[in-house]
């Protein structure tokens, strides 16, 4: 059984890099990261070892492994852990996800039909900055300045 601290550390890769979705019959959570990472995804695979690791993988140049949780571990251990963790006030667009994954995914995950809390607001989601722009760069640091947000400036070239 996982300490507190473990599931945090699950929660909080999930969170920043995990995926809650499915593949039209049954829901799954993954997690996918470069090789570099594979003493983390050798603890996950010790410390949850309902879910299971594949690779190393090869796409585009990039070296990868991933790791899924599905079925009845995703059922009956892992999307329990994700409702008692996950709320708008920790991360309200992976808490979304999630909750749109249990809704879509209610009957395989034995849930309601309406998992999803009446009145929940929706994530807010901020568009991504452009970042091939240099303009766009000394835009978000006017922003910033403006706000009060930066109150050192750098001696410009």
């Amino acid at each position: 059984m996982a300490s507190d601290f473990e599931e945090g550390v699950l929660v909080g890769l999930l969170v920043g890099e995990g995926h809650f979705g499915g593949d039209g019959r049954q829901p799954h959570v993954t997690l996918r990261m470069h090789e570099r990472h594979e003493a983390l995804f050798r603890w996950l695979e010790r410390t949850f070892p309902g879910g299971r690791l594949y690779g190393p993988y090869e796409h585009g140049g990039r070296r990868y492994y991933q790791w899924m949780a599905r079925g009845d571990y995703l059922r009956a251990e892992l999307a329990p852990m994700l409702r008692r963790a996950l709320s708008p006030a920790l991360d309200g667009y992976a808490y979304h996800r999630f909750l749109s994954m249990c809704e879509r995914y209610a009957r395989q995950l034995d849930l309601p039909e309406r998992p999803i809390p009446a009145g929940s607001p929706p994530p807010q989601v901020a568009p991504a900055p452009a970042h091939d722009s240099p303009s766009s760069a000394t835009a978000i640091f006017a922003a910033l300045r403006k706000a009060g947000a930066l109150t050192r400036t750098l001696p410009s070239t």
